[in-house]
């Protein structure tokens, strides 16, 4: 059985406006327009409403969208934007409210002392405070329905208190009317770091979002109602001690508005219903946002217990008076309203980027209250800017915390079934990149590699791997294929299944999949001409060297088939005995055929050096001068080439216009020992390709791991020719 649920008025905006018009508006808001000036403080209150209100829009708007549970701004947060950042702001915001607490009663302590003649030091209000806190909990405990019900009866006890101020006398008229901060007042940071708990309160309704009848209707419409009364009040009040009370009694009485109402007892009660239930309101939330985490086992399964039909969080409700207890035995309220403006600050910023996110990124965002992205963009920046303002140190222990909290709940790695907002950003990050790039083709741009990859399935599978996401660089796309030969192939695999997913090629960054083909060859062909898409558009073939198919027509017609399609070919021929050595040697030769494939293995270069295996390897450029070349003039010309791309290598030219040795016999002689050789596929007549593929099968017989390529059209020409240059 269902327990009672609250409607807007009643589990909303009554909590709301009764925390937001609280311990601020009535011990502090006299000092604050005393330091900071009328206009300084209208200044100070707009500002702070900001924030309030675009938060207060952008909860309003999620709420219309998702079906808020129990935990309010967690919920939201987590739901949104996943369990790691939902639960370590739902973490501080649990602790900024239990903070809160405190600061309300140390609040209530100072009036309640001050009025009775009861000590005012530290200690004395920690005594009150701490029996206030203790008759608080045990309120909850009995009932949250008559805790709801007590609010009813501050609520008018606080507009009496507001009637008997506005309608008071004052003793302590100013001559003048401070409009601005005066040279020996208090910091604009200080002062807003006191007054910003004093619009929070508006999260004390969202916190009872699993006890309401209908939240995507109470609360938007109760959480924005309290906010603007709120504002609509603290501007009233604030103009009203402005030209009633000189700055001087204002800066140092905190009991200001006692003495200038028409009747200080009902101010008194203002005061103490405020306080209260302010810290009620807190009392009545915090443990159910502990509860709500605790549900998704981001803490400790303890705090999930709950009593009675509405599962009341007892457990929950113990720790929120320890953290309480621990902020009244700071004793000053001062401070504590300083740290609670902290943790708010955070949570808000999250719950504006929050919106922000899921309206510009997730489709399927489609609230019934609807506000401009935008908004939620300028709350998210001006809480980061105010929180830099008032304490940039802090601000930094803040996130360092959160942070921490984060990859904490990273490791742990909490599931929802919902879905969070980061795929949906992610994915129109990519669409409006891939349409800005589709938008932008320059044929002459540097080469990005976009490699489909065929490794085969062999215990040396990981080097092939390796090199593939070695030569595609930091920025290059890597897409293993597996083909499964199926020469029935009647049905395709399901497209769930075709995505391949294990620890390899997630630590390499390499993309997999899988597919069923009839033949081999044909398979290779038919994803070099269908897979990709605008924007990324694969350009290169990677796979190992086919020996033994020297004969194989098959291997001709898909090998003249890439060729057509222009992409770059790579061939690895891995030494499976020695490896890739370790690591430390790579000879590129050139020749005078290898116009393209020259500035295409220069690309490579980079990228190898960039490798972290690879990164104190020597690199040679070998060119065979079969011409007898005078060797300044070939040494100086791709000294040129060589550093427009701005690659450091040896190079070294071979005098072979005597000899006329064959090129892979040089090869041999030259790189035997060298743990990667990397030599251009010329261009050859295909019905010569068994000849050529026969040659280079005896040339891997006689030297370790060697790269083939073979450069598409995009490369530009090198010229390699040195003959006019004699």
């Amino acid at each position: 059985m269902q327990g009672k649920k609250f409607g807007t008025f009643a589990g909303v905006f009554t909590p709301s406006i009764l925390t937001i018009l609280g311990v601020i508006m009535y011990m502090r808001l006299g000092w604050v327009v005393g330091n900071a000036g009328l206009i300084g403080a209208i200044m100070i209150i707009i500002l702070a409403h900001v924030i309030a209100v675009s938060t207060g829009l952008s909860v309003s708007s999620i709420a219309t969208d998702k079906k808020i549970g129990a935990g309010g701004v967690y919920y939201i947060l987590s739901r949104s934007m996943g369990i790691p950042i939902g639960g370590s702001i739902g973490i501080a915001l649990y602790i900024g409210t239990a903070l809160s607490i405190a600061l309300y009663l140390i609040g209530f302590a100072e009036s309640f002392n001050e009025y009775f003649g009861f000590g005012v030091t530290i200690n004395d209000l920690r005594l009150t405070g701490t029996i206030a806190l203790l008759s608080l909990t045990c309120l909850a405990l009995i009932s949250t329905s008559v805790a709801i019900k007590a609010q009813f009866f501050i609520l008018a006890a606080i507009s009496i208190s507001l009637v008997a101020i506005f309608f008071g006398n004052s003793d302590f008229q100013p001559e003048t009317i401070e409009l601005f901060s005066s040279v020996d007042a208090v910091p604009l940071e200080v002062i807003f770091a006191v007054f910003f708990p004093a619009v929070t309160g508006f999260t004390a309704g969202i916190a009872m979002s699993g006890d309401l009848k209908d939240s995507k209707k109470s609360i938007p419409i109760g959480t924005l109602l309290a906010i603007g009364t709120g504002l609509v009040i603290y501007i009233l009040v604030a103009i009203y001690l402005a030209l009633n009370v000189s700055s001087d009694v204002l800066k140092t009485d905190y009991n200001i508005l006692m003495k200038i109402a028409l009747f200080a007892p009902a101010v008194v009660a203002g005061i103490w219903g405020a306080t209260l239930s302010s810290a009620l309101g807190g009392i009545l939330g915090g443990p159910r946002i502990l509860q709500a985490m605790s549900v998704d086992n981001v803490t400790p399964k303890v705090f999930r217990k709950g009593r009675g039909k509405n599962n009341e969080p007892v457990n929950a409700l113990f720790l929120v008076f320890l953290i309480a207890e621990a902020g009244v035995l700071i004793g000053e309220l001062d401070v504590i309203a300083r740290i609670v403006s902290m943790f708010y600050l955070t949570a808000y910023g999250f719950i504006n980027i929050s919106y922000f996110l899921e309206s510009w990124a997730n489709p399927d965002f489609q609230p019934s209250f609807k506000i401009k992205s935008w908004i939620g963009l300028l709350g998210f920046m001006a809480c980061f800017a105010v929180m830099f303002k008032l304490d940039m140190l802090a601000m930094f222990a803040a996130f360092a915390i959160i942070a921490g909290l984060y990859f904490w709940l990273q490791r742990k790695e909490v599931k929802l079934q919902s879905n969070d907002v980061w795929q949906s950003v992610w994915e129109n990050v990519v669409n409006k990149g891939l349409k800005k790039i589709d938008a932008n083709v320059d044929e002459n741009s540097n080469w990005n590699p976009n490699i489909i990859l065929f490794s085969g399935e062999s215990k040396h599978q990981s080097y092939l791997l390796q090199l593939g996401k070695t030569v595609s660089g930091r920025t290059g796309i890597v897409t293993n294929f597996k083909l499964i030969l199926d020469k029935k192939n009647e049905k395709p695999l399901k497209k769930v299944d075709q995505i391949v997913r294990n620890d390899n090629f997630a630590e390499l960054g390499i993309f997999a999949r899988q597919v069923k083909v009839d033949n081999i060859y044909n398979g290779i062909t038919n994803i070099a001409t269908t897979y990709g898409f605008s924007g990324v558009e694969p350009n290169t073939i990677m796979m190992g060297w086919p020996k033994g198919l020297e004969n194989s027509t098959e291997y001709s017609k898909m090998t003249e088939t890439l060729l057509h399609l222009d992409y770059n070919l790579l061939y690895l021929d891995f030494d499976r005995k020695k490896k890739f050595g370790k690591y430390k040697t790579v000879d590129f030769w050139w020749r005078e055929t290898d116009s393209k494939n020259a500035e295409m293995m220069l690309n490579i270069a980079r990228f190898i050096i960039a490798s972290p295996l690879w990164s104190n390897t020597k690199i040679r450029v070998l060119f065979v001068n079969n011409n007898n070349i005078n060797q300044e003039i070939i040494n100086s010309k791709i000294r040129k080439l060589v550093e427009d791309l701005r690659v450091l290598v040896a190079i070294e030219i071979i005098n072979n216009a005597v000899e006329q040795k064959p090129f892979y016999n040089i090869i041999e002689d030259y790189s035997k020992k060298t743990d990667l050789t990397v030599v251009g596929i010329p261009n050859y007549k295909i019905e010569k390709q068994a000849e050529f593929v026969l040659k280079t099968n005896q040339l891997f017989e006689s030297i370790g791991s060697t790269l083939l390529v073979k450069a598409a059209n995009n490369f530009n020409v090198l010229d390699l020719n040195f003959i006019n240059n004699k």
